[in-house]
């Protein structure tokens, strides 16, 4: 490198310094330009979270019915039902095939029968 070259080395090293972290400050991740990216995201993780509270208060709710000073014969038995598998001779069951994935739904519509 000439000797003329030597004293501007440092002002190009802070010079590319300088405009690096500026592209980055545009363009990265955290960057100005991607703003609207994080407030949809921001958005989307919001909704799971009310989601996510709806259940933890249904959740305390019947913890609430089901402790002992408290207890709910109505839920006790529900639950009873569901865990177990079994039905009262008095209660309708109506069973629900599962619907059928896209894949299986398109190929049995091209098939002939």
């Amino acid at each position: 490198m000439p000797e003329r070259m030597k004293p501007y080395l440092p002002s190009a090293v802070l010079l590319f310094l300088i405009a690096y972290l500026g592209v980055q400050a545009l363009t990265g991740s955290r960057g100005l330009l991607s703003g609207q990216e994080r407030d949809a995201l921001l958005r989307q993780r919001q909704a799971q979270l009310a989601e996510v509270m709806e259940q933890r208060r249904d959740l305390e709710v019947r913890v609430q019915y089901l402790r002992t000073d408290t207890l709910s014969r109505d839920l006790l038995e529900e639950r009873a039902r569901a865990v177990l598998g079994f039905a009262d001779p008095r209660d309708y069951v109506v069973r629900v095939s599962a619907p059928q994935p896209e894949a299986t739904a398109a190929k049995a519509a091209v098939t002939p029968t």
